[in-house]
């Protein structure tokens, strides 16, 4: 009786694992929403690096749930500007926090 106790144990360990192994543990996001928001980054860092007018190494995007957060450095406020309207233009962008700092 052991034996049988402990391998169904065992499997109910294994099931539990299995499905909570593909939740996401980022904030309360579900995992849709995490492609999305990896999509909406990478998609607003490729137009970075189109434009030629804006840094793209020097601007970190960060997306949540659709709120883009523009982080790091802008040569000027021309910059600035240009690197928010880019992030705005992108599909599924909600808002933008642009906290880039003119040096």
């Amino acid at each position: 009786m052991k034996p049988v106790r402990t391998l169904i144990v065992a499997a109910m360990t294994g099931l539990t694992l299995v499905a909570t192994g593909c939740a996401v543990v980022r904030g309360q996001q579900s995992a849709g929403a995490y492609v999305d928001d990896a999509s909406i980054t990478t998609s607003v860092k490729a137009k970075f690096v189109e434009d030629k007018t804006v840094d793209a190494g020097a601007i970190n995007v960060q997306t949540l749930n659709g709120e883009v957060s523009l982080n790091g450095f802008a040569k000027n406020t021309a910059e600035r500007t240009r690197a928010e309207q880019i992030a705005r233009g992108v599909n599924g962008v909600r808002s933008v926090r642009n906290n880039l700092v003119v040096r």
